[in-house]
């Protein structure tokens, strides 16, 4: 489905920049358990862990156009719903309030973050309140995240089984509350110096907290994969109707490390597009706050775990790895170098910025 008109730059993406081919994996066909769908899927995951997925059937249009609203307001007035130091990220981030490298680089983007348990539970409040722009959507908010959440738990499922384990092992992870699975909706504006902005990272290289990220964007480039193996940053070719999507930290704990939450970046749009704010939504489905993140118990888990480039500290819980990620990118908690190195996932590349 197309992005509102009014939210898509005048110019499409160029066509003479490279791009990083990703596998296209058909939503109707793993809902429908499609064998050999399922095992393009979980290839694309073992290998970088980032595809396309067409036929989902879920409209962003309403969220840009809440974030639009919500970016328009005040600063004061958003800087009131401030996601604050403490390893929250429900709620707004201003540019600039986050790192992008461990040499104290600010971000250029600004964000607002609804939690997908204060959307379901609208009006009740399960963790906080927000802009009156996104109050007052909240009941769209509350269809995009439940149509969101169903897609993202249908893949994670069809993954699970690859996994050598029952197809609820990892959904098991989500089920009780509360969640950090949450919307972001991203602008991030255009710079004043095109020329001196470009290669340089708006939102710099990480890789996701959680098991799943679903993204939509309003057809601007500048998302960014450092494949693994190389030391070159390539981009990601937005495609019309296509949702690009990614596995996290978490779900490479969970299968041992046999698939990918892979190192990924936002840089200004290349070319015309870079004279344009980018805008983009988000749903991260998160496991929840209380749940251990270890290996889960198969063969196949246990043996990939065993050549592993990471190792997760035994008893941890969603939410330390969560509040750790979340406080370590946060400007004004640098003290040093070694608090963006204290904030990294389950790939870092100290050179690759």
């Amino acid at each position: 489905m197309p992005v509102p008109t009014t939210h898509r730059p005048p110019v499409p993406f160029p066509k003479d920049i490279a791009t990083h081919p990703l596998l296209v994996v058909d939503y109707e066909l793993i809902a429908a358990r499609n064998e050999s769908e399922i095992d393009k899927l979980f290839e694309a995951c073992k290998n970088l862990g980032f595809f396309y997925l067409k036929n989902h059937g879920v409209d962003p249009d309403p969220m840009f156009e809440m974030g639009s609203e919500c970016f328009q307001l005040p600063l004061k007035e958003k800087m009131k719903y401030e996601q604050g130091d403490s390893g929250s990220s429900f709620g707004y981030k201003a540019s600039g309030a986050c790192m992008t490298d461990e040499f104290g680089n600010l971000d250029t983007p600004e964000f607002i973050n609804v939690s997908k348990d204060d959307a379901l539970s609208y009006p009740e409040v399960a963790h906080r309140t927000y802009p009156s722009a996104v109050e007052n959507r909240m009941p769209d908010i509350a269809s995009f995240v439940a149509a969101s959440r169903d897609v993202s738990l249908t893949i994670l499922r069809s993954l699970t089984v690859r996994l050598g384990l029952p197809e609820s092992a990892v959904i098991d992870k989500h089920g009780s509350e509360p969640s950090p699975s949450e919307l972001r909706v991203i602008r991030n504006p255009p710079p004043k110096d095109l020329a001196a902005a470009l290669e340089k990272a708006a939102i710099g290289a990480h890789t996701d907290f959680g098991t799943f990220s679903f993204l939509h964007s309003n057809m601007t480039g500048g998302l960014q994969v450092l494949p693994p193996g190389t030391d070159k940053w390539q981009y990601i070719k937005p495609i019309e109707g296509h949702a690009v999507c990614n596995l996290g930290d978490a779900m490479a704990i969970y299968s041992g490390g046999l698939l990918r939450s892979n190192l990924h970046r936002v840089v200004p749009p290349p070319g015309e597009q870079g004279k344009y704010p980018r805008f983009s939504c988000v749903y991260f489905t998160r496991p929840a706050f209380d749940s251990i993140l270890e290996p889960l118990d198969s063969p196949v888990v246990k043996e990939a775990y065993k050549s592993a480039t990471f190792k997760v500290p035994p008893g941890t819980t969603s939410r330390q790895w969560f509040t750790r990620r979340i406080a370590g990118q946060r400007t004004k908690n640098r003290t040093g170098p070694e608090t963006w190195r204290g904030s990294r996932g389950t790939e870092h590349v100290p050179e690759a910025v």
